[in-house]
């Protein structure tokens, strides 16, 4: 998101918030997340509108919008009132061809075929253990995505959650002297990490070698707007951390996840057609459901995201890239 103050608006409560542009921002749980009413997304949006939602977006982590009715146009106009859309070079057969910044998640059903496997095996493969689908969006690129809005077009009647997790709240969490060990580490993000490769030659491995991006993050980030600190770790693209054996690093990287992921850290939505999420991709890791696909109900979900900046960490010290990635160049 552009540069805010970080600041909620004027007449707003810890609880129940009323502002003066009329909305409700209602908080579902004690770290993250909160539902807005009162607005239509669709619509022209005042700037006092704009600037709550953000506060929101900025407090909570993730806000949730229920019965909307944005279309693809639509949702790209609201993206634009809080920063610059991204538009992703590759894109699937099911996202629009006439609205280039819209992704649809139904393009991921198309990727195990690509490289000789069903969509099944080739989430196994990826997500084979319980704490590597969690993940912000593009994390190892050097300009990770500042905020992603996503909306629901299809869900299962029942199932199809997605789980998010509070990272500030998550390092806050943290002792003071793993704090200040953590502060000062830093960690190399790689696209496919612990992908399990098929026996023989593996059509998905040869792309990851042709497609690779690979940056060094700090451990932990400074976030430009609120300048809280951010447990900066997911298990979808952490490599290892630099400067330490690999032993320690992974016994390092498995507690770090796990204090992540801590329940009182995280919210879980229920979707329904015209639901909207809006999260700060730099304060959130995600979890993507493991759980409708086999009762066959269609999940249609449609993604835009903000361009993000470099991230910084305690010392000031920018992400550097390795290979595949530089920033504004997607």
């Amino acid at each position: 998101m552009t540069t805010g103050t970080g600041r909620r608006g004027a007449g707003s409560t810890a609880g129940d918030d009323r502002p003066a542009g009329g909305i409700e921002v209602r908080p579902v749980a004690g770290h993250i997340g909160a539902e807005i009413d009162g607005v239509d997304l669709a619509g022209e949006l005042d700037d006092a509108v704009v600037a709550e939602i953000r506060a929101a977006v900025l407090r909570w982590k993730v806000v949730f919008f229920r019965g909307q009715r944005l279309d693809h146009e639509r949702h790209v106009a609201f993206a634009r009132r809080f920063g610059t859309p991204v538009v992703p070079r590759r894109r699937g057969g099911a996202s629009p061809r006439d609205v280039p910044e819209v992704e649809t998640t139904a393009d991921r059903l198309e990727l195990g075929g690509r490289f000789g496997m069903d969509h099944e095996e080739w989430l196994r493969r990826r997500r084979h253990t319980l704490l590597r689908g969690w993940h912000c969006d593009h994390g190892a690129r050097v300009d990770p995505p500042a905020a992603t809005i996503l909306r629901a077009e299809a869900v299962p009647p029942y199932g199809g959650d997605t789980t998010w997790s509070n990272l500030a709240a998550a390092y806050a969490g943290l002792s003071a002297p793993v704090r200040a060990f953590v502060d000062a580490l830093r960690a190399e993000h790689r696209l496919g990490v612990g992908y399990q490769p098929r026996p023989g030659d593996d059509a998905y491995v040869r792309h990851l070698l042709d497609h690779q991006i690979a940056t060094v993050h700090p451990l932990v980030r400074v976030h430009p707007e609120t300048g809280e600190r951010v447990l900066f770790v997911n298990g979808y693209y952490v490599e290892r951390i630099e400067g330490v054996s690999r032993a320690e690093s992974a016994a390092i990287l498995e507690m770090l996840l796990e204090q992540a992921v801590r329940p009182e850290y995280t919210v879980r939505f229920r979707w329904e057609p015209g639901s909207v999420a809006f999260w700060d991709n730099r304060a959130t890791i995600h979890l993507a459901p493991g759980d409708s696909a086999h009762l066959g109900f269609p999940r249609v979900m449609h993604r835009v995201m903000l361009r993000g900046e470099v991230p910084a960490g305690v010392d000031g010290r920018p992400s550097t890239p390795i290979t595949g990635s530089a920033p504004d160049r997607w």
